[in-house]
């Protein structure tokens, strides 16, 4: 008996940190994650896919977490060969029948002020909040320091 419990143990601390997406009218949230952060960093990101079946265009307004004193939705361009963010105060559009990617050098949304460090393998809970489809609550999968994409499946939750 005791055999099984560890082993049913190991099995879950290997597992890939998987949720369901988050559907809220015709706005679908997937693929919500993260990177781990030094032990001092103030800031992290998120990123993930929104996608809008609608046949009317929405907007990511904002975002909060409890883990951040403080959420924005930013950008990152290029200017001049020096790599830029900068805030999007008027958010993110989703236009109907199609989708918004937040991904690493694009637009993503910026943890500041971080309580603690982002840790390989723990959710980071947010509210996004939309014009149309109101909020819907994710959890961020936080992949390595190094992540160029989701590691474990899909982090938003219901």
């Amino acid at each position: 008996m005791t055999y099984r419990i560890a082993l049913a143990l190991a099995a879950t601390l290997v597992a890939p940190a998987v949720a369901q997406d988050v559907r809220k009218g015709p706005i679908t949230v997937s693929q919500s994650w993260s990177r781990a952060t030094s032990p001092r960093a103030t800031v992290g990101a998120g990123f993930l896919t929104i996608r809008n079946d609608g046949t009317q265009d929405d907007r990511l307004l904002s975002a909060t977490s409890p883990r951040a004193a403080r959420v924005e939705i930013h950008t990152m361009s290029m200017e001049g060969g020096i790599m830029r963010m900068r805030p999007l105060p008027d958010g993110i559009a989703v236009p109907a029948g199609g989708k918004a990617t937040l991904s690493p050098g694009g637009n993503h949304i910026m943890l500041i002020g971080l309580k603690s460090p982002l840790k390989p393998g723990e959710r980071v809970p947010a509210t996004l909040r939309f014009a149309r489809a109101g909020t819907v609550k994710v959890a961020f999968v936080v992949g390595g320091a190094g992540d160029a994409a989701p590691s474990g499946g899909h982090g938003a939750q219901h």
